[in-house]
């Protein structure tokens, strides 16, 4: 069986990662590798058509394979809460909360990760087209295998881009190198509070996987929670899978975004955060109505989120 996940040398999807090089899911039976397909739209659109069996991505962009939820469930979270850094030039003297930096300036965001960043910016009262943003993919990030986080590190340093809407690694590259400057961390307390909820980092697969083998989804769920336990209980084992498969810049670097993550390693998907989804995606126009909560998760599972 193939996860794919739309990004590789990030923080964003490491438990996904770590659950295939710790053995967690061999461990429950499990043969599963690793696809790396970007975007996330992309990886949805392979679980649809069956060249991938789970898809360790931004819960919200199921829509763009799966509308209205149809066909598609997520199985546990990765971790909680919307998972990407606002960054920009530090030459533009940002600062952190200050959000008018990015007026008249160019930000760099992948497929379906910009919508976060956009609908953030409005609930904020940043008008775009009034305020002169532009969020628009990062140059270079379109070719196959590319990780995003370090290419958008590559461009703001470059002045390709004044800023960028991406992922922990991304950001720590760039804050290091000193051409970054953090403006966002939702995680952590910044921006509106209803972009906590927008998305999160989960599993999903679909509904005629669930049917076919429902103890696969389940060994799925449970290797899921092993994963984050380990990772909890001993965190230099992220550096352990870095090393397998980050360059050794990036590879130094991943237990410490590991550690500042693991508050949110929970792998339960609460109602509250499917409302809050629900509302983000109805704002961005990527869902029509309301889809019930039993429609969005695979709760039949949810037992197993606590196990372990």
């Amino acid at each position: 069986m193939k996860l794919a996940v739309p990004d590789m040398i990030s923080n964003s999807y490491f438990p996904a990662i770590a659950a295939i090089e710790l053995g967690c899911f061999n461990q429950e039976g499990l043969d599963i590798s690793l696809e790396l397909i970007y975007p996330v739209d992309k990886c949805y659109a392979a679980l649809r058509d069956g060249t991938v069996d789970f898809v360790g991505g931004s819960a919200h962009s199921a829509l763009s394979a799966f509308p209205r939820w149809h066909g598609a469930k997520l199985l546990c979270a990765q971790g909680q809460g919307m998972y990407w850094f606002l960054v920009m030039h530090r030459d533009l003297g940002g600062k952190r909360g200050d959000l008018d930096v990015v007026k008249g300036h160019s930000i760099g965001a992948a497929p379906w990760v910009d919508m976060g960043l956009r609908r953030l910016l409005i609930e904020a009262g940043i008008d775009l087209s009034r305020d002169q943003v532009k969020i628009a993919p990062v140059p270079g990030a379109q070719g196959a295998g590319v990780n995003f986080g370090v290419t958008a590190a590559k461009a703001l340093e470059e002045r390709k881009i004044d800023g960028f809407w991406a992922n922990g690694m991304g950001t720590e590259v760039a804050v290091r190198r000193g051409v970054g400057t953090v403006v966002l961390d939702v995680r952590r307390g910044d921006g509106p509070k209803p972009c906590f909820n927008y998305t999160m980092a989960s599993i999903a697969t679909t509904d005629r996987l669930i049917e076919r083998s429902p103890e696969t989804a389940a060994a799925v769920v449970r290797a899921m929670v092993r994963t984050q336990a380990a990772l909890k209980e001993n965190v230099a084992r992220a550096s352990e899978v870095g090393r397998k498969l980050f360059p050794p810049s990036e590879a130094e670097l991943i237990a410490e975004l590991i550690r500042r993550d693991l508050p949110y390693y929970d792998p339960s998907i609460s109602r509250s955060f499917v409302a809050g989804m629900n509302q983000f995606s109805r704002d961005v126009g990527i869902l029509a109505g309301d889809v019930p909560y039993e429609s969005i998760v695979a709760t039949q599972f949810s037992h197993l989120w606590k196990v372990g």
